[in-house]
């Protein structure tokens, strides 16, 4: 006769559960500890704990060292992922509460490694993101977001990002060459909002603003439709006064 198996109860693996008490007991020893004491303190056999050990330090989750067991560069990783996905929950519950403080979308974008990240977004149903419809990496001399970035660049930064994604009209608004980009970031003054009216998406109108976090530059910004063009400066200078309140949270997050 089959077993029966209930449906509200999950199926759980053993050797999963015994491994994972090993790591536990491993990662709570800061020197390491010998295998014995691993067992004893996991509840197992010891027969059964060296398997286990063994497998564990194949696949580097566990390292052996002077006879004694401490956790690997892939129980690191873990460790690192888990910080990650907890830093990024932050900076989405942070831009939550702006977006309703503002009632508009709101982003948060960095510029890493050559390139226009956007962080996170928050957007309700009813007050949409701008749609990404071109690579936002490669058109920041379009969008707000990329032109805020840009402009916290020293030239020659700003050079090698022209360089691997050169100025070319994407909309009838976008600015026309590389001259008159530079002209209009020259023109910014410090922290002052970049306001960009369907440059990038037809339809929409953006302003971003300047964040000090860290060496890395960064930017918050907004979209609207282009109905309510003449809610931009508002929701911008509240944005703006009340982003102090959120820079502890960005600024680590640049590391994410």
């Amino acid at each position: 006769m089959s077993p029966v198996h209930n449906a509200g109860v999950p199926t759980l693996i053993g050797s999963v559960q015994r491994a994972l008490r090993l790591l536990e007991a491993a990662g709570s020893h800061s020197g390491g500890a010998p295998a014995k004491q691993l067992a004893r303190e996991a509840g197992l056999p010891l027969p059964t704990a060296y398997h286990l050990l063994r497998t564990l330090t194949h696949e580097g989750y566990l390292r052996r060292e002077c006879g004694v067991f401490v956790l690997g560069d892939a129980a690191a990783r873990l460790a690192v992922g888990g910080l990650q996905q907890k830093r990024r929950s932050m900076i989405l519950d942070s831009l939550a509460h702006f977006r309703d403080v503002v009632g508009a979308p709101v982003y948060f974008a960095v510029y890493r490694e050559g390139e226009i990240e956007v962080v996170g977004v928050s957007d309700t149903p009813g007050s949409p993101a701008c749609e990404e419809w071109a690579d936002f990496r490669a058109t920041g001399y379009a969008h707000a977001i990329g032109q805020c970035l840009l402009g916290q660049l020293d030239e020659g930064a700003r050079k090698d990002y022209y360089d691997r994604h050169p100025v070319e009209a994407i909309t009838p608004y976008t600015v026309r060459d590389l001259r008159s980009l530079e002209n209009r970031i020259g023109a910014l003054g410090r922290m002052q909002p970049v306001i960009e009216r369907q440059e990038y998406a037809l339809g929409t109108v953006c302003a971003a603003i300047p964040i000090t976090a860290g060496d890395a530059a960064a930017t918050m910004a907004i979209s609207l439709p282009l109905h309510q063009e003449d809610r931009l400066l508002y929701v911008v200078d509240r944005l703006r006064s009340e982003v102090g309140a959120l820079l502890s949270t960005l600024s680590f997050s640049i590391s994410i």
